[in-house]
C-alpha cells in the first residue's frame, strides 16, 4: 500500500468531516447520552465508507445521469433537518433538561436512534458533495493507488467519528448542568436550521 497517499485520503477525510454538522451534532449527543454510540458511530462511519467507494470508484457522475435526485435530497433533506431542529428547540425549553435528567428518562429506542442517524446522513446533499464528488475527483490525482487513498478517507471516518462519539464522555461533568445541556439542544437547532436554509437556497 502507497502510505503517503493513505496519509493523504486520511487528511483529506478528516478536513471534509471534522466541521460540526447536523451529523457531527447527532453523534455528539449520543455520546453525552451513553445511547447506542457504537451503533451510531458505525453507521456514520459505515455510510461515508460506502459513499466514498461510490466516489472512488468513478460513480461521481451519477447526479448529472439522474439529475431528479437533487431535488429529492435537497427538499426531502431540508424537511427532515428542520423537523429535527424543532424537536431539538422543544427539548431546549422542556424543564428536565440536564444530561442526568435525560438518562433517567429513559434510552432511546435503538431502531429510533439508527433511523435518525442514517436519515440525517443520507438525506444530506452535502454528504454526497464532500464523499462522492469532492473526495472522489482528488482520488483521480493518484492513478492506481485509488484504493489507498479511499482507504485513507475511509480510516479519516472511523477515526472521527469514534472519536467524538465516546470522546464526548469527557464532557458528560458539564453537561450535567441543566443550562449548559439546553444551551447544547439550541445549538443543535441552530445547526439543524441554518444547513436546510442552505439546502433551500441551494448553497
Amino acid at each position: 500500500m502507497n502510505f503517503p497517499i493513505f496519509l493523504t485520503g486520511l487528511t483529506m477525510g478528516l478536513s471534509l468531516i471534522v466541521a460540526i454538522g447536523a451529523q457531527n451534532a447527532f453523534v455528539l449527543r449520543q455520546g453525552l447520552k451513553g445511547e447506542h454510540v457504537l451503533t451510531v458511530c458505525l453507521a456514520c462511519a459505515l455510510s461515508d465508507a460506502v459513499l466514498i467507494a461510490v466516489g472512488v470508484t468513478g460513480f461521481g457522475r451519477i447526479m448529472a445521469v439522474v439529475p431528479w435526485l437533487d431535488p429529492v435530497m435537497r427538499y426531502g433533506g431540508a424537511a427532515f433537518l428542520f423537523w429535527y431542529g424543532a424537536k431539538s428547540l422543544r427539548s431546549a425549553f422542556r424543564s428536565a433538561g440536564a444530561l442526568g435528567a435525560a438518562e433517567q428518562g429513559g434510552a432511546g429506542g435503538l431502531s429510533r436512534a439508527l433511523m435518525t442517524c442514517l436519515a440525517l446522513t443520507w438525506l444530506n446533499p452535502h454528504v454526497y458533495l464532500d464523499t462522492v464528488v469532492l473526495l472522489g475527483t482528488i482520488s483521480t490525482r493518484f492513478p492506481g493507488a485509488e484504493p489507498a487513498f479511499a482507504l485513507g478517507a475511509v480510516s479519516g471516518s472511523f477515526l472521527f467519528f469514534f472519536t467524538l462519539g465516546y470522546g464526548a464522555v469527557w464532557l458528560r461533568p458539564l453537561f450535567a448542568n441543566p443550562r449548559a445541556w439546553r444551551m447544547l439542544e439550541a445549538v443543535i437547532t441552530l445547526i439543524m436550521w441554518a444547513i436546510a436554509l442552505k439546502l433551500l437556497i441551494g448553497g
